[in-house]
């Protein structure tokens, strides 16, 4: 079926999960294999302005198309293009294609942008023609448009007269009825000669169903281009996986693809990338999918805070569309903590723990892996002076006077099954607390951290306010990558080893603090190794 081509974005779509940082010698050996597999168009990567990108090697993020030139094998029948967002390059610096291997430039421009700069979009586009490139337009989220917005987009195609339009499924939001509602009004109203691209992500994990779906409803007489990923690699549920569309193609339509190359290339290439890094169907990819937001806030959400759904869909619905396809990390920390720093008035609460706790010696069970290696030294701390208080958990084998929570997943998973009147909540815990120990949120969190409501330093802030003698804490690990880091299950380790790094730098710096301002009035000790301390 000649008028369908696949369309590989593996080194540009596929490597933003990677900041595109592919090795120079993988770059040349998948732009090789998926050459002389038959894919009919390979995307190279972005090309950003020089001012944006200090371009070294090493990444598919490049400044000019000449530094792409080395990577591709001579090749008479694929096309090599390359990625341009709208206000990321100078349009003024592309080189002419004459000479160059790449022959196609992509440019992706939002809804926002061809508002507000129709005529700055219409130039930049058509000098990407004059300078002799094949054109492929992408309009961003292409379900973000209204009918006659999307007449209007097209009205604009058809006077540039690209090679190729795009329906772009930015952030996995579209169903099967809206990719051909939509396919229906460009394939009805698009110059015939213009290809119609295809680019969803599988959020719904239905990008392999759009597209057997396209390739049903199509006039054989219009070029239709799929696109795609090796092992549907891509930030968040990642794309369409090309060696899935690929089988198809070659089963269902006599295609010729090299399907045992492109598996040989997804084996030597990606399974090492794939070890370190999660994509495909997951709850944070279905939510992005739910919310038409950008994959990155509801990453963000989840492994930061770990949330639960309803507290996820209350702080997205409360980012305003267009900021909501976007992501704003500092945004979602306002609304995040406006959300869960419902004020209450805890001078009770305070003053009855006050009154149990001041100048007691406290034992911190922190979560870390560690108090299952130290059980018996911890042990030997127990008598009947101390108090020991364990954070969003309950120890197997360490009685506990009170249980701290300060996180509504761990809370919900034990609410029905322990003492509430031993449990100290902080108030941005809804649902079953009755009979709890109620503490303020905002008073206990560190306000100038990026991770101001770490459990365990909210409950040393707690234990200040209350004038303890002595806090000997256990537990307190920090996180090291490709490790268990927690006693159980429940505590997951999501993040990649940079996070970690990141997490561990920022918590440090956070107790430090601690321990330098309640040096004079509280003597801390840490019982079990710790990252954020040396001993």
């Amino acid at each position: 079926m000649s008028n369908i081509m696949i369309l590989d974005c593996t080194l540009r779509d596929g490597g933003r999960i990677i900041d595109c940082k592919y090795k120079d010698s993988d770059i040349s050996n998948v732009c090789r294999d998926l050459t002389y597999s038959g894919i009919d168009i390979i995307e190279m990567g972005f090309l950003r302005d020089d001012k944006i990108v200090n371009y070294n090697g090493n990444s598919t993020f490049f400044t000019d198309v000449n530094q792409i030139n080395k990577y591709i094998p001579d090749n008479n029948k694929t096309l090599y293009v390359a990625f341009i967002d709208y206000d990321m390059y100078d349009f003024s610096k592309l080189r002419i294609c004459e000479g160059n291997k790449v022959k196609g430039i992509r440019v992706g421009f939002t809804k926002k942008q061809f508002k507000s700069d129709k005529e700055g979009i219409v130039k930049a586009l058509k000098s990407v023609k004059e300078k002799g490139y094949k054109l492929f337009i992408q309009g961003v989220n292409s379900l973000g448009y209204t009918d006659k917005e999307l007449l209007d987009v097209i009205e604009m195609v058809n006077d540039v007269m690209p090679y190729s339009f795009g329906i772009v499924d930015t952030y996995g939001g579209m169903y099967l009825d809206d990719i051909t509602h939509i396919y229906g009004m460009v394939e009805h109203n698009l110059n015939s000669n213009i290809c119609i691209d295809i680019h969803s992500h599988n959020n719904f994990q239905s990008s392999f169903a759009f597209a057997q779906e396209i390739i049903r409803i199509c006039d054989s007489k219009r070029n239709i281009i799929l696109d795609s990923t090796l092992n549907g690699m891509g930030k968040c549920a990642g794309n369409l996986n090309t060696e899935l569309i690929v089988d198809y193609l070659n089963r269902k339509k006599a295609s010729n693809y090299d399907l045992d190359r492109i598996l040989d290339t997804i084996d030597s290439y990606l399974s090492p990338i794939k070890e370190k890094y999660n994509w495909g169907y997951s709850i944070p990819a279905f939510m992005a999918g739910i919310y038409k937001s950008h994959p990155n806030n509801i990453i963000y959400l989840t492994q930061k805070y770990r949330l639960n759904s309803k507290d996820i869909k209350y702080i997205i619905s409360a980012i305003d569309d267009e900021k909501r396809q976007r992501y704003d990390y500092d945004n979602i920390q306002r609304i995040y903590n406006d959300y869960f720093s419902t004020v209450i008035n805890d001078d009770i609460s305070i003053l009855n723990l006050r009154n149990k706790l001041v100048d007691k010696k406290i034992l911190v069970l922190a979560p870390g892996k560690s108090i299952i290696d130290y059980e018996k030294d911890i042990k030997k701390l127990l008598t009947e002076d101390v108090i020991v208080v364990s954070v969003n958990f309950i120890p197997d084998n360490i009685s506990c006077d009170y249980h701290f929570y300060a996180n509504a997943i761990h809370w919900d998973k034990i609410s029905n099954n322990i003492e509430h009147k031993k449990c100290i909540l902080s108030s941005n815990i809804k649902g079953n607390i009755e009979n709890v120990i109620r503490v303020n949120y905002a008073s206990l969190i560190c306000e100038d951290s990026k991770l101001s409501d770490n459990s365990t330093m909210m409950l040393l802030n707690l234990l200040e306010k209350c004038g303890v003698k002595k806090i000997m804490i256990a537990g307190f690990d920090g996180l090291k990558p490709n490790e268990d880091n927690y006693v159980n299950s429940d505590f997951i380790n999501s993040e990649h080893g940079m996070q970690f790094e990141e997490s561990n730098r920022i918590i440090r710096k956070m107790f430090e603090n601690y321990l330098e301002r309640t040096s004079k009035n509280l003597e801390v000790v840490l019982v079990t190794p710790s990252i954020y301390y040396e001993f």
